[in-house]
């Protein structure tokens, strides 16, 4: 991780994947999947991730919010978001958020491209590269 990312965690406890991100990192990931079956897979996949607790579900919207506990203690929210582009394109978007306090040093940025990476591993053969 940099050190302006590191920076930046000083102040910012939070950190968010779109489509109009800075960082390449935290662009939008696209699957080429309908979004039942993306759905199907990121649950499963999140439900498999040590450290990590699914608080609520919500297909019909494409929302699934987590929370981790750090080794320090804190809590992270954590929103991961299942979104139809097309019938048979799905886009996954990240939000994740520390409670209390000013600062997380860059923990939810690497929260973001750990899940992602968990999830373009998992579905490997559906990503589409861009």
């Amino acid at each position: 991780m940099s050190l302006k990312r590191t920076l930046v965690g000083i102040v910012r406890s939070f950190e968010s994947s779109s489509d109009r991100a800075k960082d390449p990192k935290l662009k939008t990931h696209y699957y080429q999947l309908s979004k039942d079956k993306a759905w199907a897979e990121v649950t499963s996949t999140l439900k498999k991730i040590q450290g990590y607790k699914i608080l609520h579900e919500v297909p019909s919207v494409g929302e699934i919010t987590m929370e981790k506990r750090t080794a320090m203690g804190r809590v992270m929210d954590i929103t991961v978001s299942v979104i139809s582009v097309s019938p048979a394109k799905t886009a996954v978007d990240v939000y994740s958020a520390s409670r209390g306090g000013m600062g997380d040093l860059g923990a939810n940025y690497r929260v973001v491209l750990d899940l992602f990476a968990i999830l373009d591993k998992k579905m490997s053969a559906n990503v589409i590269k861009g």
